[in-house]
């Protein structure tokens, strides 16, 4: 049994004391589709649900989701790790009390950490788990050694694809590459795509055809539909403005698809295999896969 089989024991007894959070990782074959202004947005409905809601900021060496929130946090995970920081410490609170927390370079060093500091990493790690009831995860994009292992790594994926050809064909290469992973369990992972800049939504479910045909053809990987979000200039406006449109005009068209999008992913009921596992072992499984890369 190795070193990560043991702390994953260790998170399981820890988790039978505190509540277990959803983690949803939102990802996206290539840069510029929108995936962090879905993930900043899809927060703030969540938190209008009443739903406690923290993003971890896995995109590294950007710094989007703070900009996109108008906050600049004072400490990362890499302080977590390596300054004996608090999980509250290194929590800034963002509008509407919406935790944000900076992965800087610390997710790329959890894979070189030894017994002790991964075991006090996975203890606060699961009180993070009692503190909120969403994780989303903003990964990078593209098929980089990090994007897929948190793919691998979260039970609940969302893709991120827009009408360019590029970014469906870079989709499909991402997929790709997660398949080939041995770690990779198609009964385990649930897959949505989100059809997101379209200009209707006859040209969201095309979007969302053309890479649910490809992927179940070649790849044996059964897609989810989770919806589509119009193409509008005010979301852009709005990023700009560091004021995402879920909070500047909430009442928007824009405003109200991501709300549906939200909705529909709060009415998902859960299966046996796809129970919340929470943060903790959700980056025991990152740290495990970044190992058998290294």
């Amino acid at each position: 049994m190795d070193q990560a089989d043991k702390l994953r024991k260790q998170v399981e007894l820890l988790k039978e004391q505190a509540p277990t959070a959803r983690v949803i990782a939102v990802t996206s074959g290539k840069g510029g589709v929108g995936k962090t202004t879905l993930s900043v947005n899809l927060a703030i409905q969540f938190r209008n649900q009443g739903k406690r809601v923290v993003i971890l900021d896995a995109d590294f060496g950007l710094a989007n989701v703070e900009v996109m929130l108008g906050i600049r946090p004072q400490y990362n995970l890499s302080d977590m790790i390596y300054h004996n920081k608090s999980i509250e410490e290194i929590i800034t609170e963002g509008p509407m009390g919406i935790g944000f927390i900076s992965g800087g370079s610390g997710v790329q060093d959890l894979v070189n950490l030894d017994k002790e500091k991964l075991k006090k990493l996975i203890a606060k790690l699961v009180k993070l788990d009692s503190l909120y009831d969403i994780v989303i995860i903003d990964t990078g994009a593209g098929i980089a050694d990090s994007v897929i292992e948190f793919v691998l790594s979260s039970p609940e994926v969302l893709l991120v694809v827009t009408p360019e050809p590029t970014s469906i064909t870079d989709s499909y290469s991402l997929l790709k590459a997660v398949n080939r992973k041995k770690e990779f369990v198609r009964e385990q992972k649930s897959i949505k795509v989100i059809a997101n800049r379209v200009s209707s939504k006859e040209e969201g479910q095309e979007i969302y055809d053309k890479i649910s045909i490809v992927v179940s053809k070649f790849l044996n990987i059964q897609l989810e539909y989770l919806g589509y979000i119009p193409d509008d200039r005010k979301i852009s406006i709005a990023g700009m403005e560091q004021k995402p449109i879920s909070l500047s005009a909430p009442d928007s068209q824009p405003a109200s698809y991501i709300k549906a999008v939200c909705n529909r992913l709060l009415d998902i009921k859960e299966e046996d295999g796809n129970k919340p596992q929470g943060i903790a072992k959700v980056l025991l499984d990152f740290i495990k896969s970044k190992k058998k890369t290294s």
